[in-house]
This record gives structure tokens, C-alpha cells and sequence, in this order.
């Protein structure tokens, strides 16, 4: 998540200072991505560095706000007009943690992916009451939290499709004699960084 177009984007609404832009955000998102103040200034620095925002002085109250610049402006135009870009790598916490567990002696897969599927159904089961409480919006908030809570619903559920699929490859595996602990290799390994594998090659 972009927490850098996601200011930029609330900045093109009109100026904020720290602490309001927080809670723009906050407001925007239903809270599911808290932040804290100094990350939100270590944004707006970076920002100000990149020329998308400027600093204005300060109010009676201290309070510096930041205001978008043309640049930035058509940076968060760019952001909300392109498509999100997801890594073609699996590098997800989860199917790390099934990938490395199915090579360790002692493991049982099949245990992990019931440890996941339970915590994956109470999450879904959370999930479905928020969803519930604000089924019918009346608000733009309202709008926003429910469309969060349905991406969560939606990347749960999907969670739980792909934890049956890998118990399926687990006892095919099993069947064909190649599932099992995989040895340290003795290979001496070589300087520098390994090649990358893509997700085209092998498929």
C-alpha cells in the first residue's frame, strides 16, 4: 500500500498539516492501516524533497501545512488513473512459511494449514460481522470501510481456496513419493546474488 500517493492524493483536496492529514487518512480508510504522526512527516519531507508538496509557515498554532504542487497534482492523478502492479514473485508471508515448512524434517504440513485455515475462518467470520453492522452505507466513510472490509473478505476467502488446493498438492505429493524433508546441500555456493527464477520458467 502506498502510503506516499495515498497523502498526495488526500494533499490534492487542499492543504493539511500532520496531525490532520493523519486523520484524513484514517477517516478515508475505517482505521485499517493506522499511522503514526512520524511517518505521515517523514512522508511530507519526502515529499517536499521530490518537489510534490511545499511547506507553508506556520499558523498561531505552530501548525505547518503542506500544500500539493502541480507536479504533485498530476502525480496523484497518475496514481488514481494507473493500475495497481503486483509482484510476480510469491513472496507472501504464508506461502513462504508452507514452502520452507515442506522441506523441513519433523513438520506437519498438514497440522500448519489447519492452524491457518482455523485462524483464516475466525478472521472471515470477524470480517462478515463488520461487513453486516455497514451493509447498507450512508456515508462516503461508511462506503470507504465497507469496500476495505470486502478486499479483506475477498483475500480471505482466497486464503482459504488456496489452503485446500496445497493440501491437495501435499497428499498428491505424498502419494508420489516426493514429499519430504529436503537436505542441506553441500554445494559450495557462489559469490554474489542468485539468479532470479520467473514465474514463466518451469510452468
Amino acid at each position: 500500500m502506498s502510503v506516499r500517493q495515498s497523502l498526495l492524493a488526500i494533499l490534492d483536496q487542499g492543504p493539511c498539516y500532520g496531525y490532520q492529514l493523519r486523520g484524513e487518512f484514517d477517516r478515508r480508510t475505517g482505521g485499517t492501516w493506522p499511522l503514526n504522526v512520524g511517518q505521515i512527516y517523514q512522508t511530507l519531507e519526502r515529499l517536499e524533497r521530490d518537489g510534490l508538496v511545499a511547506k507553508s509557515d506556520s499558523d498561531r498554532e505552530g501548525r505547518a501545512y503542506y500544500e500539493i504542487t502541480d507536479a504533485g497534482h498530476a502525480a496523484a492523478a497518475s496514481w488514481l488513473a494507473a493500475p495497481v502492479e503486483r509482484q510476480t514473485a510469491a513472496r507472501g508471508e504464508l506461502a513462504i512459511k508452507l514452502a520452507i515448512a515442506a522441506t523441513l524434517p519433523g513438520v506437519n504440513l498438514e497440522q500448519v494449514i489447519h492452524v491457518q485455515r482455523a485462524a483464516a475462518l475466525e478472521l472471515l467470520r470477524e470480517l462478515s460481522r463488520r461487513r453486516e453492522a455497514i451493509d447498507e452505507p450512508r456515508s462516503p466513510e461508511d462506503l470507504a470501510l465497507l469496500l476495505l472490509v470486502d478486499a479483506q473478505i475477498f483475500q480471505v476467502d482466497g486464503e482459504l481456496r488456496w489452503l485446500d488446493h496445497c493440501e491437495g498438492r501435499l497428499a498428491s505429493a505424498v502419494a508420489a513419493g516426493v514429499a519430504g524433508p529436503l537436505p542441506l546441500s553441500t554445494d559450495v555456493p557462489k559469490r554474489g546474488r542468485p539468479a532470479r527464477v520467473h514465474a514463466a520458467e518451469g510452468a
